[in-house]
């Protein structure tokens, strides 16, 4: 059995790849600012981590350090979105969804890593909207551009880490029925679930590393 982080893990498609690892006994830690949904839960260890304060990212890392072996994987999947246009939206709101999506997963990862198998895989969650050449969608210009930042962020820690492990690499999804889609795009009805894309993500996150490197994989059926 393995042993996971996986992050934005109260709701969602990272609740989901929470619940659906524990059924398969392996071990889980998740974390979220809210934990409630995460309680009581058998083989999930929750903890209350606001990704975007560095202070609350260094504690947690020392507290998995001290009560957990080696880590098999992370799994980035906490996200910020706004829904606004691009004139509307402030510099605060902006470095928000950045601080979430890009630098937030830099510092985890950089503090993880030395916790990590080198046989281990990083697995980042990005967006169909941040893959260059796909469709773009107005208001979305923070969260999109942001998710593509992750993507050449995972690029580049795979050629870094190529030598010594562990592998990187992302998965780019389209739409899931999740609360986040309704903020994107009110009122749309995605093909797919969350449970459903949360049992392909956990299928990748454990093997996709004996086949890919620094890959990049667009996960969608339709557009958005």
């Amino acid at each position: 059995m393995k042993t996971l982080i996986v992050t934005g893990a109260s709701r969602g498609v990272g609740f989901e790849i929470c619940k659906q690892l524990a059924v398969k006994g392996h071990k889980v830690i998740a974390l979220s600012r809210n934990i409630k949904p995460l309680r009581n839960i058998e083989n999930v260890y929750p903890y209350s981590v606001d990704l975007s304060i560095k202070s609350q990212v260094n504690g947690f890392v020392k507290e998995v350090a001290a009560n957990f072996n080696t880590i098999d994987v992370l799994i980035n999947n906490a996200g910020s979105l706004v829904n606004k246009p691009f004139l509307d939206l402030s510099s605060a709101e902006f470095e928000e969804v950045y601080k979430v999506n890009v630098f937030a997963v830099a510092t985890l990862t950089r503090l993880i890593l030395p916790s990590m198998d080198t046989k281990g895989h990083v697995l980042n969650i990005t967006s169909m909207g941040g893959i260059q050449g796909s469709t773009k969608f107005p208001g979305l210009s923070a969260y999109s551009s942001s998710k593509g930042a992750l993507i050449i962020l995972t690029e580049l820690l795979a050629e870094e880490f190529k030598e010594s492990g562990p592998s990187f690499n992302a998965l780019a999804l389209g739409a899931v029925q999740t609360e986040m889609l309704e903020e994107a795009f009110p009122g749309y009805q995605a093909q797919v679930s969350a449970a459903q894309m949360a049992e392909y993500i956990i299928e990748f996150a454990l093997k996709g590393n004996q086949f890919y490197n620094g890959k990049v994989l667009p996960i969608s059926s339709s557009t958005p």
